[in-house]
């Protein structure tokens, strides 16, 4: 009797390790996850870098339209953050003036070994595809999005757009709150390819593609001065047509080594929590930051009125100085089928003519180029005119001739001073071009125009 209850002893203790295993397993962040986690540099005059999550709730209010929700709210942290998903159109509106550039805006700066110390300012979201294949994403979190000034304007737009604040470096495109990504796509827990979040797009590069920097097995990131847009090279890099972005090797961050880690589960669409690499087999993870990724509403200000004395725009494009803020990771399409976002934006139409402009200058409106292309679009102008004048001539004759030709077949009668008349005519304008041959062919055509101008009736204005 006592050896069975040893034996159910031993069983009951063999499977709470199993079930234990399992759990925490299923807690756990995959090796690979971390392993080729990117690397990102920071541009190293970035004013504005990495921010933690919770310290930006807790200088923001949620508004609506710019107005305090009447209902009495509990303190926001990200545990609750998506109790505002009971109101539409959330903004979290800075405490502060953006213009006065509060501390908190400003982020926090890695050490020398990349780690960033009391703050959170990425999130990062493992989602299971078919074949085998883990999507990681790596959320990175900015509290203040700097756009471009004027230095940031390829030649020659810049002289259309300079004057007045954007003349004297004012940034326009500038937003509160800012989510920038990198994404993984692991195949039997190895790289195959890698997505840049860049602006309203990006690019995908596969894994051993040459322009793809990766040390150690870790991809290289280099994040834009101010707008924070991803690249996979330092120097120069060209968005949105014209407009340019600063990288270099500035300040190291490892993301990953002050994150937030969830599972995305497509069937339900939630998350779970799980535990970082560092605390692996530690059961279920201390907190349950979920409310973040559920959060429906934008991560800053909604975009200023025009009345607001701080809005500005661009001259003769319209940007404004001040736009609406992100939304969090929920919206960024987690769910793929091809490395890059399922559904890609179109350009807007100043981007189809900025680029279609772009396109041109260089060997059609540079220099002398600009002269050649005006007298070369002036003859075409011309001859286009004269030929829709032809093509309406010819057209107002031949429907005029059509109808005499109908009158005709219905009985109408030809007087014989016509055909005289008309013999005149062709006999002078088939004479020769020389001497009183040519003022008579000359006299000849003038007759013809008063002859249409009196047969043509209405029509007779298109014949000058």
């Amino acid at each position: 009797m006592s050896a069975r209850l040893i034996s159910a002893s031993w069983l009951l203790v063999l499977a709470s390790l199993l079930n234990f295993a399992c759990c925490s397993a299923s807690y756990d962040v995959p090796d690979y996850v971390a392993k080729h986690a990117p690397i990102v540099w920071l541009h190293s005059d970035d004013h504005y870098l990495p921010s933690d999550l919770l310290t930006h709730v807790q200088h923001t209010t949620p508004k609506i339209d710019g107005k305090l929700i009447k209902d009495k709210l509990p303190a926001l942290n990200l545990d609750n953050l998506d109790l505002l998903n009971n109101y539409r159109d959330v903004a979290l509106a800075s405490n502060d003036d953006p213009l006065s550039n509060p501390a908190w805006m400003r982020g926090t700066a890695p050490d020398k070994d990349g780690r960033i110390h009391d703050a959170t300012p990425c999130v990062v979201i493992l989602v299971d595809n078919p074949f085998n294949d883990v999507d990681a994403f790596y959320f990175y979190f900015y509290s203040f999005d700097q756009g471009p000034n004027i230095t940031q304007v390829l030649h020659p737009l810049e002289r259309i757009v300079k004057g007045g604040k954007v003349g004297q470096g004012m940034h326009f495109g500038n937003h509160i709150g800012d989510w920038e990504h990198n994404m993984i796509r692991f195949k039997d827990g190895k790289p195959v390819g890698i997505w840049y979040s860049q602006h309203r797009d990006g690019a995908a590069y596969q894994w051993g593609d040459p322009e793809l920097t990766v040390t150690d097995g870790r991809p290289t990131v280099y994040s834009a001065r101010g707008s924070h847009a991803n690249y996979a090279k330092p120097g120069d890099n060209i968005h949105d047509v014209a407009l340019i972005d600063w990288c270099d090797k500035g300040k190291k961050w490892d993301p990953v080594l002050s994150a937030y880690f969830f599972k995305y589960h497509k069937d339900n669409e939630t998350v779970t929590t799980l535990n970082p690499p560092d605390k692996k087999n530690s059961g279920p993870p201390a907190h349950n930051f979920t409310s973040l990724f559920y959060y429906d509403g934008i991560w800053g200000d909604d975009q200023l009125s025009d009345s607001d004395p701080r809005q500005d725009h661009v001259p003769k494009f319209g940007f404004r100085r001040f736009l609406d803020g992100p939304q969090g990771p929920k919206y960024k399409q987690i769910v793929r089928k091809e490395i890059y976002p399922n559904r890609r934006p179109k350009k807007t139409w100043i981007e189809f003519s900025a680029g279609m402009f772009m396109t041109a200058y260089p060997w059609a409106l540079e220099g002398w180029r600009g002269w050649v292309t005006f007298v070369f679009v002036v003859i075409l102008i011309f001859l286009l005119g004269v030929g829709v004048k032809v093509a309406i001539t010819k057209g107002v004759r031949r429907y005029y001739s059509k109808g005499r030709y109908q009158k005709l077949q219905q009985g109408e009668q030809i007087l014989m001073e016509d055909f005289e008349t008309n013999e005149v005519l062709f006999r002078a304008a088939t004479g020769p071009w020389t001497g009183t041959g040519q003022t008579g062919r000359i006299g000849v055509m003038i007759l013809c125009r008063l002859s249409c101008g009196l047969y043509l009736g209405p029509f007779s204005s298109y014949f000058p």
